[in-house]
């Protein structure tokens, strides 16, 4: 005879309970019924073999009633039924299991890991066909199976296909893999050998589900690596290791399996290139680019895998056939032609949106009677706007597909092309790359890179044999990009220059109060990467000698793209908030009147963990402010950073040793202002426009 346990979490419908009850009965089964219930509501008479109330009425101590209070209902049910006698004797012996409620399916998947390994059901309905096939069929379950770890490996298959899919859903969800046995049951079940990969795909991704919910991540990252080693077809291999990949971008921190995930999504791209599917190769590549060079990743915390190994971190897509096919040098049919020496030089400054760093190069070229320029904003241009946001067609089309791209290419850039002797692009990203999809003829192409770009995934999207020149503003972006970036090596690379961003600093040259001296300033603290909190470091052991010490804080407020800003910008007003309200730290936010503010301002402070050259610091420097640089994490210990950017007596490792700079160079007035003097002087010697815009001259004018 058949034992068949219903397990209710609340009172059922009698007139469905009774036709159930009876035809269940009719098949020659026993039939119990457990769980919370009304018992009054119950029919006694419908011929129920045990009815067991959990838990019994007044046998909750007060103990058991805390400890549940904390818990959901379908976690508190099952932990009365476990502990209630006569309920437990009935789930030994039952041969099904049939979850007539929500509240009931956890107690029913927690049944199906017993040893017994009775069959559930969802419903009566599936009860009863469950009940006829096992008449039909003659099957008897085994008295004694495998434990926990082997049902879930062996029975995956049968799992995910006959559990229902609410049942399936509490069976993998957050109740189930709280616990260390549940977790570890399904992520046994989920690399078990032998299964379809897209069977073993559905049941991984309601696991990964579930652990994260359950507060299990590391769990989830570790299920994914152990069903991703079983299997076979690479785009659900990428697809599922992607899956616990994002959720942590999303969350703001670097994925442990960043590189598992990048290499799956190659190994993809270079099997549907190799088989002529230009399309899906693109989308995986695509897929790559923006998981390796989120800006998560690295521009929104404060360390860098690709700072910290540019060439380990870029290694998956230099053996990747795609991604080589994407930056592979197509060349130029014409060398770029020398300036022309019997009319001006026709340059076009072409950028999209970001002209910051442009003015006095504009101003300059537009007063110079040897120049003819022009000023293209590809963002003020819609086709050239679609083209820039193009990115899956811009890799279709590096790859040998997507012709009709570079045809809209040819449409849009050609007449600026034929017009221009030089292009100047500033920032590397998607315009100088769309610049290097058609041959630009003998038109010179010069591309300048800040810092920010090293970090994207534009300079591995572009073919640096069609560009001439690549200007850097330091030298440790140039050590960097040349390591990180393919095309930037080779018989093909371009030329690369060294040019530091024009700035005009004579009107920073202030005369200050004294009693600024004991007044920091930290210019632009928009983002993360400019770290402000180790500013607060510094001002904290200054005002532990003296509480005359503040800080300026100057610049808008930090952007928050993404959650890992989110997370950076919530701890720094926290840490802000009891320093402005004492006067420690003013916040003057945003103005247009950088040179004004900075009058206040005795010492500057660079702080960042990344800069290409801080702008602000080098205006504060103009200003008479006393230079504190910060060894800049990203790039501090290699052959040039900030120690060689700026004077080698400028630079601190630690807080402490910023605090001691500060308190040496402040202890006197006549300290503090030989000190900005000389910081004045470096200043306009070395950044200021009519020193810089020679250089810029001699890349324009001499070849």
């Amino acid at each position: 005879m058949t034992d068949v346990l219903v397990i209710v979490g609340s009172t059922p419908k009698a007139a469905v309970v009774a036709a159930a009850v009876d035809k269940f009965r009719q098949l020659g089964a026993r039939v119990h019924l457990v769980g919370n219930f009304k018992t009054a509501d119950i029919d006694a008479d419908l011929g129920w073999a045990t009815v067991r109330k959990v838990p019994a009425s007044g046998t909750a101590s007060k103990h058991v009633r805390r400890k549940t209070d904390a818990m959901r209902f379908s976690e508190r049910l099952w932990f009365h039924l476990e502990r209630d006698r006569t309920a437990c004797a009935v789930v030994r012996g039952a041969d099904l299991v049939v979850a007539l409620d929500h509240r009931a399916v956890y107690s029913a998947w927690r049944i199906s890991q017993s040893r017994r390994q009775p069959e559930v059901c969802f419903g009566f309905a599936a009860g009863l066909r469950a009940l006829e096939k096992r008449l039909e069929t003659g099957a008897l379950r085994p008295e004694h199976v495998p434990g926990p770890l082997t049902v879930a490996t062996d029975g995956l298959r049968r799992r995910v296909r006959t559990l229902p899919a609410d049942l399936l859903r509490n069976a993998t969800g957050p109740l189930a893999l709280r616990s260390r046995v549940g977790a570890r049951a399904w992520r046994a079940a989920v690399s078990a050998p032998g299964v379809p990969d897209s069977l073993r795909m559905m049941a991984t991704e309601q696991v990964i589900e579930g652990m994260w919910l359950a507060g299990r991540q590391s769990g989830a990252l570790v299920t994914a690596r152990a069903a991703a080693e079983k299997l076979a077809d690479p785009a659900i291999k990428a697809r599922l290791l992607d899956n616990v990949a994002s959720r942590v971008i999303r969350n703001g921190r670097t994925p442990a399996n960043l590189t598992e995930v990048v290499t799956a999504y190659l190994d993809l791209a270079d099997q549907r290139h190799a088989a002529g599917d230009l399309t899906a190769a693109a989308d995986a590549l695509l897929h790559a680019t923006k998981l390796a060079f989120h800006r998560v990743v690295h521009i929104d915390q404060v360390s860098s895998p690709l700072a910290a190994d540019p060439v380990g971190f870029i290694e998956p897509f230099r053996k990747s056939t795609a991604a080589s096919a994407v930056v592979r040098p197509k060349g130029r049919r014409t060398p770029a032609a020398a300036p022309p020496g019997d009319r001006p030089l026709r340059l076009l400054i072409a950028t999209t949106s970001n002209a910051n760093f442009l003015h006095l190069i504009r101003s300059h070229y537009e007063a110079n009677p040897d120049v003819e320029l022009r000023f293209l904003d590809m963002a003020e241009h819609p086709g050239m706007k679609r083209l820039n946001g193009a990115a899956q067609r811009h890799i279709e089309n590096r790859l040998g597909g997507e012709p009709l791209f570079a045809h809209g290419v040819e449409q849009q850039l050609r007449p600026y092309l034929d017009w221009a002797d030089t292009v100047f692009v500033d920032w590397c990203v998607a315009p100088a790359a769309l610049f290097t999809v058609i041959d630009p003829g003998d038109t010179r192409i010069v591309v300048r890179l800040h810092s920010y770009e090293a970090f994207t995934r534009w300079p591995h999207m572009m073919d640096f044999s069609r560009v001439d020149d690549v200007v850097f503003v330091a030298d440790h972006i140039r050590d960097l990009s040349v390591a990180s970036i393919p095309g930037l090596g080779g018989e093909h690379a371009p030329r690369t220059h060294v040019i530091d961003n024009g700035m005009d600093l004579a009107d920073f040259r202030r005369t200050k109060d004294p009693s600024t001296r004991f007044n920091l300033g930290l210019v632009g603290i928009g983002q993360v990467a400019k770290d402000p909190l180790w500013a607060l470091a510094v001002l904290k052991r200054l005002r532990e000698r003296d509480e005359r010490y503040r800080l300026f804080l100057i610049g808008g407020d930090m952007g928050r793209p993404s959650n890992a800003a989110k997370a950076y910008a919530r701890k720094l007003e926290k840490a802000l908030k009891p320093l402005v309200a004492s006067g420690a730290v003013v916040r003057v936010g945003s103005t247009d009147d950088v040179p004004g503010a900075l009058e206040e301002v005795g010492v500057i402070l660079s702080t960042s963990v990344r800069e290409g050259c801080h702008v602000g610091l080098m205006e504060g420097a103009a200003s008479g402010a006393v230079p504190v640089v910060r060894d800049w994490p990203f790039f501090a210990g290699r052959e040039n950073g900030a120690g060689t950017l700026y004077p080698a007596e400028w630079i601190v490792g630690t807080p402490e040793a910023a605090a001691e700079r500060v308190l040496t160079l402040t202890a006197s007035e006549e300290s503090w202002r030989n000190a900005g003097k000389l910081a004045t002087e470096h200043a306009l010697t070395t950044w200021d426009w009519p020193v810089v815009r020679l250089d810029f001259d001699r890349l324009l004018f001499d070849r």
